[in-house]
């Protein structure tokens, strides 16, 4: 049996609310911008949901209480980084 993180109900309560708005968790990901894989982890409680990713996933679900800063710049090479 694996750990479960966020409590039970609130995930239930979170799946109960995709339900009613007639949305996958899949379409829930991507219109949020998130990796589907990840929501399904928090709404499964497989996520401790305590920073990134899957923090935001918990907020937007509602499966628990935060605030949700500006999306960092990602990392690596941006095209006008790139000189010829």
């Amino acid at each position: 049996m694996h750990a479960t993180y966020a409590p039970e109900q609130a995930c239930q309560a979170a799946r109960k609310r995709l339900e009613r708005a007639g949305k996958t968790v899949k379409q829930f990901a991507e219109e949020n911008g998130l990796n589907p894989s990840t929501v399904y982890a928090v709404i499964n409680g497989q996520k401790k949901c305590l920073r990134g990713e899957s923090h935001r996933a918990a907020v937007l679900l509602g499966i628990k209480q935060g605030v949700i800063l500006a999306e960092p710049e990602k990392y690596g090479r941006r095209k006008d980084d790139v000189v010829a």
